[in-house]
């Protein structure tokens, strides 16, 4: 009998929560247990992205939960979706402790995966794996600080200066890192650190829905945005500066920061439906003709996940973000490429888009170049060798 092998997954989102980063430490935990692996999680009390602990889970200090892949262990923290920058470090300081006490009074397995960011986050679990002789698995799935500096949310300086250092300590004592992109991974060479690297994308693993042989005509086109509703992703600007035209309609689905504002808007041919399960979202958006990837600003490292989730279902991507996923896009020719916060461009597209441009794009090519380049499984158990041997 093969003995079963333990490893502790340290992150800031997770189930019941919702959205990429939720989804993707998910999936990372179905396959370290489909491969064999008992599985403890540790992320603190659910609260993104409506900065408040959901209920069912307020007014603890800890929670243990078996699972059938291992167990969940749910710590405290001050919750906050602010943009206060203050608060927010408050609220990350909070979780940091929580983690140091469970790190000295839990007995935790010899491998760790560390979600990383937020920084203090990965940080104080890399620190603490670190004295306690881990053999750590940095999973970098955005740049922090440098993300931070070019969505205007950080600046140079002393504070800057020390997430810099925090961020190459981190770097610098694991054992294999983990990278969502290239550039990632690029960067991550630049600064001079030799550790072993792998290309880790976030690839969603769900059935794909069966895509019907022959094109519907109908009237107008039906654009859809589903995720975070954030300032990085810019959705209410772009509801404010972009007109529509009767036959061409822009649907959103998500929370987040600028849910509110986006839920008063009286503009025509913009419709909000809220926050979405998302099994049901998945059968809500092979309704619609394009699927619509938005950044404020193009961010180093970053390749938005909704670029595989809408392929696999065979939905055409709009995408209006840059970097690297735009590479993506247009190499596996996935939709149009819009350059980013170029809002002349991108009401030109919606000028001109039609029924008939639709058929650019075979929806049932686009789910088939997704199932082939796009799979979880094929790239877990490429990973799961290399951790074997960590």
């Amino acid at each position: 009998m093969v003995k079963q092998k333990d490893i502790l997954i340290v992150t800031n989102y997770f189930p019941p929560e919702k959205g990429a980063a939720s989804n993707r430490i998910y999936a990372m935990v179905q396959g370290f247990s489909e491969g064999g692996y008992k599985v403890s999680v540790v992320c603190p009390f659910p609260n993104y992205p409506q900065g408040k602990i959901f209920k069912g889970f307020r007014g603890k200090l800890f929670q243990k939960e078996k699972t059938e892949f291992g167990e969940i262990n749910r710590l405290w923290l001050w919750p906050s979706n602010s943009s206060n920058k203050f608060v927010r470090l408050f609220s990350m300081l909070s979780f940091s402790i929580s983690l140091k006490l469970f790190f000295l009074f839990k007995k935790t397995p010899k491998k760790v995966i560390i979600q990383y960011s937020p920084v203090f986050v990965g940080f104080t679990a890399l620190l603490m794996s670190v004295l306690l002789r881990k053999k750590i698995i940095l999973n970098v799935s955005d740049l922090w600080p440098l993300a931070g500096l070019e969505m205007g949310l950080l600046k140079k300086g002393l504070y800057y200066s020390i997430l810099i250092k925090m961020e190459r300590f981190c770097y610098n004592h694991a054992h294999l890192i983990l990278g969502q992109s290239e550039e990632i991974l690029t960067h991550i060479k630049k600064t001079g650190i030799s550790k072993p690297l792998f290309l880790y994308r976030n690839y969603p693993d769900f059935n794909p829905p069966t895509i019907a042989g022959s094109l519907i005509e109908k009237e107008g086109v039906k654009i859809v945005y589903a995720g975070l509703l954030g300032v990085a992703q810019g959705l209410y600007k772009i509801c404010n500066e972009i007109s529509f035209s009767e036959k061409v309609s822009l649907h959103i689905y998500g929370t987040g920061p600028e849910a509110e504002n986006i839920q008063n808007l009286k503009t025509p041919n913009i419709y909000y439906y809220g926050e979405v399960e998302r099994d049901k979202l998945h059968i809500e958006l092979q309704k619609y003709d394009i699927g619509f990837v938005p950044l404020t600003n193009r961010i180093y490292g970053s390749v938005p996940s909704k670029i595989f989730e809408l392929s696999r279902l065979g939905i055409p991507v709009l995408y209006f973000a840059g970097g690297e996923g735009e590479n993506i896009v247009r190499d596996q020719q996935l939709g149009w490429l819009v350059p980013v916060n170029n809002k002349i461009e991108l009401q030109k597209f919606i000028n001109i888009i039609t029924q008939e441009k639709l058929n650019e794009f075979s929806k049932r090519d686009i789910q088939e170049k997704a199932i082939n380049n796009f799979n979880l499984k094929t790239q877990f158990s490429l990973l799961l060798k290399k951790i074997d041997f960590i």
